[in-house]
């Protein structure tokens, strides 16, 4: 019978304090495996996963309509309609949106609002000054 024995594994690592959260944050040892930063806003990032999964579901039509998939998912019919506009926003909205390059209120108000699924004028939508006095967004 051999004696048990100890081994002792150091992984260098550091918590990165954000709020609400803690991250854990290792060393890359190659960029291959490394993950690509983003500024972008946690809850618009889940929501725009969201959105996309949900639409994917409709697709493959594992529901009939947004009301079977709002019982069936356990959430607020009207919650998953605004969702669902997330889902037909222009790749280039979605990509300034998630590198913050847009103003976060301006963003925030429009996204709530139904939009043209015309990518073209979703832009010009959203470059149009939204109160007196404010700036056009660029993409």
């Amino acid at each position: 019978m051999t004696a048990a024995t100890s081994i002792t594994v150091r992984v260098p690592l550091k918590i990165r304090r954000r709020p609400g959260r803690k991250t854990v944050v290792t060393p890359l040892q190659d960029c291959v495996d490394a993950a690509i930063p983003t500024r972008a806003d946690p809850a618009l990032v889940k929501a725009l996963a969201r959105a996309f999964r949900y639409q994917r579901l409709l697709d493959e039509d594992r529901y009939a309509s947004i009301t079977d998939m709002a019982a069936g998912e356990k959430i607020d019919r009207g919650y998953l309609g605004r969702l669902l506009r997330l889902s037909v926003l222009a790749p280039d909205i979605i990509e300034a949106l998630l590198n913050r390059s847009l103003s976060k209120d301006a963003c925030l108000a429009w996204l709530m609002e139904p939009q043209s699924t015309n990518w073209e004028e979703q832009r010009n939508a959203l470059l149009t000054p939204l109160l007196p006095g404010s700036r056009a967004l660029e993409l």
